[in-house]
């Protein structure tokens, strides 16, 4: 699963209290700008995070910064900062959290999933319950194969968000490789019915029906998802499964 920007709160509202370390720069402004850049665009995001700090910026600056090092894939170096500039803040836990998930999407980008599940242990005893926290535990959890664990963060978290496309479709994952086929076709049902194009779920819905020897509908699902994503991780998934699945078909 990619990288995905955590908004537990409109992060640049919380920097309203830092004074601006100069009439012509506006914190809650740069801070946005430099997000931006350092999501968009990590060099140029970069930069901005340097001379921001060079004139007084701050935590902010150095938070832009780490989020820039991520889209640079220097992800542990992110990492690390991101854990350091939570551990010293002194801001409301809303932004320490999302600092901490930050660092556990850096951490399991950099192939730790130990490290990160620590972090996102911490962010979550900050933000108790917080969805987007137990959904990027949940994918921590699944890369290392611990899918009854993965159902059970996403059980409770679906009966409190049920149209959450992201925890159905993962919660599917987790049923299949826990031999619930019938359970994670329910999932990824209701999930294509609240989108009918979402990627991930045409992906898992094809493998499923690969299983079951359906090739004609796994065929129709893993095209249809390369058609909605064609430049993304999932339609590179559809298509090597398109060729394995021709290969032996001949």
């Amino acid at each position: 699963m990619k990288l995905r920007a955590i908004p537990l709160l409109p992060l640049a509202l919380l920097w309203l209290s830092t004074p601006a370390p100069a009439e012509t720069i506006n914190p809650k402004m740069e801070y946005r700008t430099c997000l931006t850049l350092a999501r968009a665009k990590p060099e140029e995001g970069w930069e901005e995070a340097l001379a921001w700090a060079s004139l007084g910026g701050g935590e902010p600056a150095r938070h832009c910064a780490a989020v820039a090092l991520i889209g640079l894939g220097k992800y542990e170096e992110a990492a690390k900062r991101l854990e350091s500039l939570a551990g010293l803040s002194r801001r409301e836990e809303a932004l320490r959290a999302e600092m901490l998930a930050q660092a556990g999407q850096a951490w399991l980008l950099a192939g730790k999933p130990q490290q990160a599940l620590a972090d996102q242990d911490t962010a979550l005893k900050l933000m108790p319950g917080h969805p987007e926290l137990l959904l990027d535990k949940s994918v921590t959890l699944a890369s290392v194969g611990h899918y009854a664990e993965v159902v059970d963060l996403l059980s409770p978290l679906l009966k409190v968000q049920p149209n959450r496309i992201e925890a159905m479709v993962l919660r599917a994952v987790a049923y299949r490789y826990l031999d619930k086929l019938e359970l994670a076709k329910d999932d990824l049902a209701r999930a294509l019915v609240l989108d009918p194009s979402f990627p991930d779920a045409l992906l898992e819905r094809g493998i499923i029906r690969r299983l079951e020897e359906n090739n004609a509908g796994a065929r129709e699902d893993w095209l249809k998802a390369i058609a909605a994503a064609p430049e993304s991780a999932v339609a590179d998934t559809a298509r090597r499964n398109l060729e394995m699945m021709d290969v032996k078909v001949k």
